[in-house]
């Protein structure tokens, strides 16, 4: 009984920190990518390529490297390690977690972009031109008529990456990041135990199902208010 509260307790703990970065992610990586769909859409085609290219190489490549490149970086090429910035007081834990947090953004608002950027490509011209008739703004045609129709468009894609997501926050272990499968891996090395695994599977299982159960029901109200 005490080894199960014991082992309870340090999953706990992961489980924690895999609920931040997961939510942390999706709090910056939104927005952030709405902002880049943006700017991969301007008429300025050296802004537009510079975007484009970016998000290319960004989903092009490893989340796993990205996250070695952001968090290892700075101290073997500049000689300052991200544990010694001021920011972070020494704190080593924090250093690991906004590092791998800052990789993931960028990765996942890449990702987002596309999605984005398709949804409102896919909205007709003529949406456009009947809100220029009715004297509307671009900010006001954009938020008011085009961005609720993205979003009704954007949901089934959407909700893909966002589960994507829960199972990708395993990666940040390779950064000493203390998630729940980190916990549980030092647990089965440590101690010799095999169930904490399983518990850590039963997880992104049922969080994932949560997920897939949310979108669901968003979907369908998004369709009998469009319908």
């Amino acid at each position: 009984m005490e080894t199960f509260l014991s082992v309870s307790g340090k999953l706990a703990q992961g489980f924690g920190t895999t609920l931040s970065l997961f939510f942390l992610t999706l709090l910056f990586a939104i927005p952030l990518g709405l902002l880049f769909a943006c700017i991969s859409r301007v008429r300025l085609k050296a802004l537009r390529f510079l975007m484009r290219a970016f998000i290319y190489i960004i989903r092009g490549t490893p989340l796993l490297l990205q996250l070695m490149i952001v968090v290892y970086l700075p101290g073997i090429v500049f000689n300052n390690p991200l544990t010694k910035w001021p920011v972070f007081k020494g704190n080593v834990p924090l250093s690991y977690f906004c590092g791998a947090l800052f990789a993931f953004v960028i990765n996942y608002a890449c990702y987002f972009a596309e999605i984005f950027r398709g949804g409102i490509e896919n909205i007709p011209k003529g949406q456009y031109e009947a809100c220029e008739v009715l004297g509307m703004s671009h900010s006001q045609t954009f938020f008011r008529v085009i961005l609720l129709q993205v979003i009704r468009n954007i949901v089934a894609p959407m909700s893909n990456e966002v589960v994507t997501l829960v199972k990708d926050t395993a990666l940040a272990r390779t950064v000493s990041v203390v998630e729940i499968y980190f916990a549980a891996s030092e647990i089965l090395r440590l101690q010799f135990i095999i169930w904490p695994l399983f518990y850590t599977g039963a997880f992104y299982l049922g969080f994932s199902a949560l997920l897939t159960l949310l979108f669901g029901m968003i979907e369908k109200r998004l369709s009998r208010y469009w319908r």
